[in-house]
């Protein structure tokens, strides 16, 4: 087969193209109708020959579209002119067009099934020669194309597919199982129906002028509907009520191991917070204080409780906060226990004493 004419009758459909936008997604309903030429298989002993379809689709999606359609070809025989053969079917193509903005013609790719059915005389030994066969069978193609949008009302389509026949019966070629033809054609295609309107846009809302809930006049974060302090100052730690509120800073996990006064590592990450809101809020002034569990003399703890004041106010002043916000070292011993040192019959509570053996930041203003 001659791949120069199938090239130049595809490029020929080409010329019919117009430049146009890019096709948005139009879901209505299309006529289609080409006109091209059918390569015939060679085993079949046919002429090549024109061929013309009719169809109906849609855009089933903005990318792909389907079609139903029916052909029609009359090749004949090149041997003997006057048997007839002849072929016509229909087909379910399936097409994924691949659309850019500003383009105004798009390449797609197709994939068909459908329904062919041949009529065929040859010449028998018999006064009633010649005789004929009609055979419908099984179809399947493929193919390339190129359409224009549908903005200049009617598209434009240039295609080639080849066509697999599956017929088994055929008198010419009684060995062959199936033929393979190929289409090159061009076509129209006819949206049906007024174009798609876009939808008018809603018009803006008209503005709302503020309520309270979206004012903050004192700036303190919360908003005046919910402020029941609305003259709070800059600086002041503010409640979700708009009203300063005492800030207690937890120090909680920073125990001592009995009768010691260094910091353990998982009170390390416990200060380093501690440290990082006292720089966040630098009006704060806090208390360091220690304290012990009840285990050795009164003299004794207060000299621990001390150290283990000391071993944060050392922490935290090296890491950032200034001496004159704290207050102390200060050493309470082990006279304001949080738990009890002792169970209710007298015996040793030693969680109880773990937590007492603690130290804590009291905020003084």
């Amino acid at each position: 087969m001659n791949k120069k004419i199938l090239t130049a009758a595809l490029l020929g459909g080409l010329a019919f193209a117009q430049a146009a936008s890019a096709q948005e997604f139009d879901d209505r309903w299309y006529l289609t109708g080409s006109a091209g030429f059918n390569f015939q298989d060679s085993d079949r002993t046919t002429n090549d020959a024109p061929f013309v379809t009719l169809g109906l689709g849609k855009f089933i999606s903005p990318n792909w579209s389907l079609d139903g359609e029916l052909n029609y070809q009359n090749p004949n025989f090149e041997s003997n002119q006057d048997l007839n053969w002849s072929q016509y079917g229909v087909s379910l193509d399936l097409r994924r067009h691949f659309i850019q903005d500003g383009r105004g013609w798009n390449p797609y790719l197709l994939f068909g099934l459908g329904y062919q059915k041949a009529e065929e005389e040859y010449v028998i030994n018999a006064p009633t020669s010649p005789a004929q066969r009609e055979d419908g069978n099984l179809a399947a193609k493929v193919g390339v194309g190129l359409q224009t949008t549908f903005d200049k009302r009617v598209a434009v389509r240039a295609e080639l597919a080849y066509r697999a026949d599956f017929d088994d019966q055929s008198w010419a070629a009684p060995n062959e199982d199936w033929f393979g033809d190929v289409l090159a054609s061009v076509g129209v295609v006819i949206p049906l129906g007024p174009a798609p309107v876009a939808a008018a846009p809603e018009p803006a809302p008209a503005p709302v002028a503020p309520s309270c809930a979206d004012l903050d006049d004192d700036g303190d974060g919360v908003n005046n509907c919910d402020d029941k302090c609305p003259t709070s100052e800059a600086g002041q730690i503010i409640g979700p009520d708009g009203c300063p509120v005492p800030v207690s800073i937890d120090l909680k996990g920073v125990n001592f191991d009995f009768d010691k006064a260094t910091l353990r590592p998982d009170a390390v990450s416990v200060l380093s917070e501690a440290a990082e809101i006292l720089k966040r809020y630098p009006e704060l002034r806090v208390e360091v204080a220690g304290h012990t569990d009840s285990k050795g003399s009164d003299a004794y703890n207060q000299k621990l409780s001390e150290r283990r004041a000391t071993a944060v106010y050392d922490y935290l002043t090296g890491n950032g906060v200034a001496a004159s916000r704290l207050i102390g070292p200060v050493g309470y011993g082990e006279s304001r226990p949080i738990a009890p040192n002792t169970n209710e019959d007298g015996s040793d509570n030693p969680e109880g004493r773990a937590k007492n053996r603690r130290t804590e930041l009291n905020v003084q203003n």
